[in-house]
């Protein structure tokens, strides 16, 4: 499913392209994907205001929108309601300019459900979202699987800082505590925001632990090698196109082997998840 880089593609795509540019009408007519917001409820709020920005904190993501005259929030100085977009576990942004032009972000456009742009086998209702530009560009939200969320000033309080920007202390602090398996505290939302399965075993990897260890008997030493883990892992996967370019990824298979030293690689399930590990690294 998009993780943290995904989503983070996904956000740079609506910033490059889709600020600025007026909607002149939207579809929000797939029920299940805008819930709780009925038909037109989500157009009628945004209908002639522009996107101002694009943000995102872990695996969420919303846009600021434009004011627009006569709004409580000041006129057209204010603000208008903030869109939120949930790429669920296969969604994709995509970005047409008034000439064409098409630039996405989101789960990679490959494999069982990445069919892009007009690619043969594509479905018009695969398309659950659309923004439609006033120059005749759209953004489209494609979710082959029907698992994202799109809806009006979304609550953000539930999930944790963000995985790429936490400090060291705070990411110790949160992380570093109670006796559940130390990649469990990394896929809990709450916790910490953006980390999947495929980027915690990358990171528990490169930081040389065992994802079965209690997170609370972690050396602070242990700890500060796990945050600069993550980092690292999700930098390189932002800047190599999503988390399944690390080193690791492609060896997370029956019969696949470190890396690093060759060994065979351990399955074990950690908070409900598979998860593969070194034996003989991983301690």
């Amino acid at each position: 499913m998009p993780e943290l880089p995904e989503v983070e593609s996904a956000r740079a795509a609506i910033e490059q392209a889709a600020l600025g540019r007026v909607i002149a009408d939207v579809d929000d007519t797939d029920t299940y994907e805008c819930r709780p917001h009925a038909p037109g409820q989500i157009r009628d709020a945004l209908l002639g205001r522009t996107l101002t920005g694009a943000f995102r904190r872990g695996k969420a993501m919303w846009c600021e929108t434009s004011g627009l005259p006569g709004d409580d929030a000041g006129g057209d100085a204010g603000e208008g309601p903030v869109l939120g977009i949930h790429l669920g576990m296969s969604g994709r942004v995509m970005i047409t300019g008034p000439d064409g032009e098409q630039i996405s972000g989101g789960d990679p456009p490959s494999g069982r459900y990445g069919l892009d742009a007009d690619a043969p086998g594509r479905k018009a209702e695969w398309d659950r979202f659309t923004l439609t530009f006033e120059d005749g560009g759209a953004l489209r939200l494609f979710d082959k699987r029907r698992l994202g969320r799109v809806r009006l000033d979304p609550d953000l309080d539930g999930i944790g800082p963000d995985a790429e920007r936490i400090g060291a202390q705070e990411f110790a602090e949160r992380v570093g505590r109670g006796s559940a398996p130390v990649k469990a505290r990394l896929l809990d939302q709450a916790v910490l925001a953006g980390v999947g399965n495929l980027l915690a075993d990358e990171t528990l990897w490169q930081a040389r632990l065992d994802p079965r260890r209690a997170a609370g008997e972690l050396t602070a030493d242990e700890l500060d090698r796990l945050h600069d883990a993550l980092g690292a892992a999700t930098r390189s996967a932002i800047a190599q196109g999503g988390v399944h370019t690390g080193e690791f990824i492609a060896a997370r298979k029956k019969a696949g082997t470190c890396p690093r030293c060759g060994a065979a690689l351990d399955r074990a399930t950690v908070g409900s998840r598979t998860t593969w590990f070194c034996p003989q690294e991983q301690v």
